[in-house]
């Protein structure tokens, strides 16, 4: 009870509150727009948390992160155009309904079901907080490595098909990291005698570069897209109800999401479509799914809403940020001199719970402002693309440059941007630069500080927590080289079974010309004996 009361005294203030509210109305305008989306919004708004406590900045990337969702399916529904990356999903569902002249009911069952979602998973996180207690004092410093080279591996190996450029722009964000002086004797690395290198590359620039700048130039380069709106009939209450029919569907994709979101490099794409593949194989209208199914519906907006909670329990509990928004948020901690670990489990529990009690309220901002405000909200999807990305390309810069009054950060941030702008272009990831340069401070200074204890190889890994951590790596790295293994063997299968079968239509096509080049030769040989045969009859 005095935890709770704790607690609720650090949100008590006016500055939270207002923080709570600009995050979860700024996320769902953000999330509604589409081409932004929260990881620009946040690159931008990051600067500006630095001068703010913990709790008001966090709370305010947390209510951005997490209510963009909800606004990313409102021109996903209406416009078959998702919000967010994550919303493309819903499309599936929710615009068919939208067709067929269901879009109030759409738009209140993604609500609600984001809404289940992201309750549900606040409430798991806060049943693991005794555990994550309990656990978190276990890892020490080879621990905390072992789990950073797990999360810098899961995050390769969850982009299929494009593992090796995965692998290789994480290894970039590494050496990114190891710029300047090194941090524990201080020595100079990679700087070439410029000073505007001896103090490094900073997080924040790169960010801003690679997700703010990269989508302005990207917003610049396209044209405006032509919009036609739909009215909007029915009450938006009525999601609430139906969603209380497949409670079943709601419960299994929220624990997907759960469960997705604790693990570094998966989120919200992997627990969406598992969700909706479970869905889909035990309804017993299976053929609705991509038609118009409420089932599809809830089971990508449950998902893609509850992963937010759980990507925060690896950032609470070991210090290890699972993807780039949690990156980002992980150095508003580094500057207020909050280190996230074991120690704030410890010293520091009635900020994680304060951290909690906001995630809770705002589902519940954002769900009241959605029933009342959705009807003026849609209208931000007419803002042309040009004017966003103008305001996103200022904005940038001058988040920037308040960082160090630097117009060297500046222009490393537009050689990101055009980087960013590349990477988008040739659909290639630029999520492991960010996480390989977090994850590889992390990685060296706990390496450096494990070894002193280390005098055999087989010392790293001889407590329970590193050999099972290391146990998952190999398990990890096993099932990949497998599954690569098995896709090259199916690929090369594919490509004999094309051979044979364009031989097989080859040796077709030349049985089938000597036939006709026989026929041909027969009705020739034949149409001149008949002609030879009345010449002879003249004479």
């Amino acid at each position: 009870m005095e935890l709770l009361q704790s607690a609720l005294e650090i949100l008590m203030r006016w500055d939270v509150a207002l923080a709570l509210l600009a995050g979860s109305v700024g996320g769902v305008l953000i999330g509604a727009i589409p081409g932004v989306g929260p990881a620009v919004a946040i690159a931008i708004l990051l600067p500006a948390t630095f001068s703010m406590d913990p709790i008001v900045g966090l709370t305010v990337l947390l209510g951005i992160y997490g209510s963009s969702m909800y606004g990313g399916a409102i021109p996903a529904i209406l416009i078959n155009t998702p919000g967010t990356a994550v919303n493309a999903l819903t499309t599936y569902d929710g615009y068919p309904m939208t067709a067929r002249g269901e879009p109030r009911r759409a738009l209140s069952l993604a609500y609600s079901a984001s809404f289940f979602g992201g309750m549900f998973s606040v409430i798991c996180l806060i049943l693991f907080a005794p555990v994550l207690a309990k656990v978190a004092p276990l890892f020490g410093s080879r621990e905390i490595f072992l789990a950073a080279l797990l999360g810098i591996i899961l995050v390769i190996v969850a982009h299929r098909g494009q593992s090796l450029i995965a692998g290789a722009l994480a290894a970039f964000g590494i050496f990114i990291q190891s710029i300047g002086l090194e941090p524990v004797k201080y020595t100079s690395r990679y700087t070439f005698d410029q000073p505007f290198l001896s103090s490094g590359i900073n997080l924040i620039v790169v960010v801003l570069g690679l997700f703010a700048l990269s989508q302005a130039f990207v917003l610049l380069t396209s044209e405006d897209e032509k919009i036609r709106m739909t009215r909007l009939r029915g009450g938006l209450f009525q999601g609430l109800r139906e969603l209380g029919r497949h409670p079943r569907v709601a419960t299994v994709s929220a624990s997907f999401g759960v469960m997705m979101g604790m693990i570094p490099g998966v989120g919200e794409f992997t627990a969406q479509f598992m969700s909706y593949t479970y869905a889909q194989r035990t309804s017993k209208r299976p053929q609705d799914f991509g038609n118009g199914s409420s089932e599809g519906l809830i089971a990508a907006e449950t998902a893609n809403n509850a992963v937010p909670a759980a990507a925060m329990v690896p950032l609470l509990a070991l210090g290890i940020p699972g993807e780039a928004l949690t990156a980002m948020m992980l150095s508003v901690f580094y500057v207020h001199n909050v280190v996230p670990g074991p120690g704030l489990f410890q010293n520091d529990m009635p900020f994680v719970v304060a951290l909690y009690i906001a995630l809770l309220i705002l589902n519940i901002l954002v769900l009241i402002f959605l029933l009342f405000a959705t009807k003026s909200l849609i209208q931000v999807v007419r803002i042309p693309n040009r004017f966003l990305g103008v305001c996103i390309l200022t904005l940038s810069f001058v988040g920037v440059y308040s960082l160090r009054n630097s117009a060297t950060d500046c222009v490393m941030a537009a050689l990101f941007g055009v980087l960013g702008y590349i990477l988008k272009r040739l659909s290639l990831p630029s999520v492991p630069i960010i996480l390989g340069m977090v994850l590889g401070g992390i990685m060296e200074v706990k390496l450096r500080a494990g070894m002193a204890r280390v005098k055999e190889p087989l010392d790293f890994i001889d407590r329970p927590v590193a050999f099972l951590l290391f146990v998952a790596i190999l398990l990890v790295l096993a099932s990949h080289f497998r599954r690569v293994i098995r896709e090259r063997a199916d690929l090369r299968a594919a490509e004999r079974g094309v051979q044979k079968s364009s031989h097989r239509f080859g040796n077709m096509l030349g049985r089938r010309r000597q036939i006709f080049l026989k026929d041909r030769f027969k009705r020739v040989r034949a149409r001149h004996a008949k002609r030879l045969s009345k010449f002879k009859d003249l004479f």
